[in-house]
């Protein structure tokens, strides 16, 4: 994936933040006014479904749903479009001996200084797959 467009860029940085456990770098990559929706709607770290607005919501989203986790991304493509991009494929959580996969679509959409305004992700619960890691 050529991280030439801006919103695929920033998407490339954050997934390599998140990667890393790299918590100031990844909210250094949102706008102040930022929403993160991972999943999009109503989940157990969203029960009103409205997301995640501004960096100190989305640092909470970070010491819930991402600092206990071990993540990974494997992507099958991306599409930049405007200030846009989507990147389609699975992703892997990790926490202590369970493995959860997920197909997604994610959507990152950047300011014109590149910085991301909103981090929408479409996966659905009832589709995960959990393994055990001694499995």
């Amino acid at each position: 994936m050529p991280p030439e467009h801006p919103a695929r860029r920033a998407g490339l940085a954050s997934q390599a933040a998140v990667r890393a456990k790299r918590k100031a770098e990844w909210l250094a990559l949102f706008a102040a006014d930022a929403r993160v929706e991972d999943p999009v709607g109503i989940s157990p770290y969203d029960p009103v479904g409205e997301g995640h607005s501004g960096h100190e919501a989305i640092a909470a989203f970070w010491d819930k749903a991402i600092e206990p986790s071990r993540i990974e991304f494997e992507w099958a493509d991306s599409f930049a479009c405007g200030n846009e991009a989507a990147f389609t494929g699975t992703i892997r959580s990790t926490r202590s001996e369970v493995a959860v996969e997920v197909d997604l679509v994610a959507v990152y959409r950047v300011n014109a200084d590149g910085k991301i305004l909103a981090l929408r992700a479409f996966w659905e619960l009832d589709r995960a797959r959990v393994t055990s890691i001694s499995e």
